[in-house]
């Protein structure tokens, strides 16, 4: 089966992308769900993070604080590699668990840090949505309760664009109309279906 590592940064329409995947058949193993999987009421990445961080950064409800723990990594780097080096061979194992149950010509795994947490070598290939940085700051800010500040913030922690890019094996421009979304999605759909006959 040949596996696609889908990347991007953040607000440049992974998401949809993987949604417009999906509506074609094709399998999605997404690394942000079993992040977020992993760190459920009783898992144990969530007793590693108390024990790690303390028990501030849980609920009285039992939950991650998902908003304290963002600010913590992106204002302390010590701290975003100690969260890092929990969870990420932790979703390296869930994703490679997630394979061995798949029967398809190809799947996608999205993984939105793909080149930050070195993982390029779970994909054949490499696909990125790209879209410019402009873009990025509006499509994050429209959804979600961020200043422009802490979003250029996130896009700056991230591997800088140029590399992202000089690094795929395709592009999906996500700068232009919806339907130009669909279309190219589907040449790459043909794309990697003939690719897996080979």
């Amino acid at each position: 089966m040949l596996k696609i590592g889908l990347t991007g940064g953040i607000g440049s329409g992974k998401t949809t992308v993987t949604q417009l995947f999906t509506a074609l058949n094709v399998p999605v193993i997404d690394a942000d769900e079993i992040a977020h999987q992993l760190v459920e009421p009783g898992q144990p990445a969530l007793e590693k993070i108390k024990e790690a961080f303390g028990t501030g950064f849980v609920t009285a409800e039992g939950v991650l604080d998902r908003k304290k723990m963002r600010d913590c990594i992106f204002s302390d780097s010590h701290a975003k590699q100690k969260l890092e080096a929990i969870l990420h061979p932790m979703i390296y194992s869930a994703i490679q668990s997630k394979l061995t149950q798949l029967h398809a010509p190809y799947c996608i795994i999205c993984v939105p840090l793909l080149f930050e947490t070195k993982m390029e070598n779970i994909a054949d290939r490499i696909l990125v949505v790209d879209c410019p940085v402009e873009q990025q700051i509006e499509r994050v800010r429209k959804r979600e309760d961020m200043t422009i500040e802490k979003i250029q913030a996130i896009i700056e922690s991230q591997i800088a664009r140029d590399i992202r890019l000089s690094n795929a094996d395709d592009v999906i421009d996500n700068a232009k109309m919806e339907a130009s979304l669909t279309q190219q999605v589907n040449m790459l759909h043909h794309l990697y279906i003939s690719l897996s006959t080979l």
